[in-house]
């Protein structure tokens, strides 16, 4: 049976919100609020990533020209370099628990204060 009531209105079920323009990326990017969040992140990232590569490197080093050392045993069968080996993985879930505290803290709120201000502008 056909009708000659018109078709339903389309109905948009997209939920993203609206996307910024280049300039206001642009001068998001230029931004003092913007500026304070790289500076967080990079005063924290950096001197830990340089750390843990000194540290990583140290533990590389000793176990190739100081055996003797690495070789000491601590306790029963267990000598330093198998404890510098563990101290590794400990330091690595050590720096991710720091880095995320500090994402959760410092980042986050500054993040989303920026992508808030973007989404309502657009």
């Amino acid at each position: 049976m056909a009708t000659d009531a018109p078709p339903p209105p389309e109905i948009s079920t997209d939920a993203r919100p609206a996307q910024p323009t280049t300039e206001a990326f642009v001068a998001t990017q230029e931004s003092e609020e913007f500026g304070e969040l790289r500076r967080s992140h990079r005063s924290f990232a950096f001197p830990l990533t340089i750390a843990f590569v000194l540290w990583y490197l140290l533990y590389v080093l000793l176990s190739n020209y100081a055996g003797g050392f690495m070789g000491t045993k601590v306790y029963s069968n267990i000598n330093v370099a198998f404890v510098f080996g563990l101290a590794q993985f400990v330091t690595t879930f050590l720096i991710a628990w720091l880095y995320s505290r500090h994402a959760a803290a410092k980042l986050d709120p500054k993040a989303e204060a920026i992508k808030s201000r973007m989404e309502a502008d657009a």
